[in-house]
């Protein structure tokens, strides 16, 4: 990026929104051309302030940012791009939080943009001219906990304890055992991939590399050492490491190390900032 300047902020939900929202975010680009990857991800709720951009998908599509974007579940990088200033005000979603919003349609949105107006009409622009004239971030997070507070039409059926359980067991181990996972839910096999496909856009098996990958990545960014993390027997050698790696994150470890993408480096380093007051699957990955 040179010379230009990028800067991200990260704020915790409430109790109140924790189940729902993962972390509330602002990330302000003051150059004029922008591209850079964002990593494999939770879904995300994001109003454009300032600026226009698009989105590149893993699978060759393109989307263009709209004044209030929903981007579902990724399951590989994204590279986002503009040609001018942004500013951009958002919150990411945990799983439920997903489901809650899309209902029965989230399993339709993995690795996809869509225009909010579409759900939500001229409300949701009501909520970004709000965002445009507040004073600062912490204005702008009170005016999103209100919002998303109105968000999710979905949250009575929400998957909340199934959501809650794979969560956890993505966390519980460096190579979480497919079958640990059945033996705890009392599901089949079958059922779980049906589901964790629907809710999460992965069969648990993939899902667990994801992550697995996505908190080497954090550890790495931030030159810790896998071994202390637990994580260094979740790979077979250096080279398993890369690979995985680099397919959820679009970096290497090296690239990881040396802080080669500024947006991934800024990301990772406001999400482990709010390590005890997010769940771990937020502030390690």
């Amino acid at each position: 990026m040179g010379r230009t300047m990028l800067d991200v902020s990260y704020e915790a939900p409430g109790e109140r929104l924790a189940e729902l929202v993962s972390s509330f975010y602002r990330l302000d680009f003051a150059g004029d051309h922008f591209s850079e990857l964002e990593r494999a991800d939770r879904a995300q709720f994001r109003f454009q302030l300032k600026g226009h951009g698009e989105y590149h998908f893993a699978d060759g599509t393109m989307s263009p940012s709209f004044p209030v974007t929903i981007i579902g579940p990724t399951t590989a990088p994204v590279l986002a791009k503009s040609n001018c200033p942004l500013s951009i005000f958002g919150w990411g979603m945990p799983t439920a939080g997903w489901v809650a919003l899309m209902g029965n349609n989230a399993g339709a949105y993995v690795d996809k943009a869509l225009d909010a107006r579409h759900i939500f009409g001229d409300w949701i622009m009501e909520i970004r001219d709000e965002l445009i004239a507040a004073s600062d971030f912490a204005e702008q997070v009170e005016i999103g906990c209100l919002a998303a507070e109105n968000i999710f039409r979905h949250k009575s059926t929400a998957p909340f304890e199934f959501t809650s359980l794979v969560d956890a067991w993505l966390i519980s181990d460096g190579d979480p055992s497919v079958e640990s996972l059945a033996n705890q839910s009392g599901l089949s096999q079958r059922q779980l991939e049906r589901m964790t496909k629907r809710y999460y856009g992965l069969p648990p098996k993939k899902l667990a590399r994801k992550y697995r990958a996505l908190r080497a990545a954090q550890s790495l960014a931030h030159g810790d050492s896998l071994d202390e993390t637990g994580l260094a027997l979740a790979f077979y050698d250096q080279s398993h490491l890369i690979r995985e790696v680099k397919q959820f994150t679009g970096l290497t470890p090296g690239q990881l190390r040396s802080g080669q993408s500024t947006l991934t480096r800024a990301t990772m380093k406001g999400r482990r900032a709010l390590g005890g007051k997010v769940s771990p699957l937020v502030s390690e990955s």
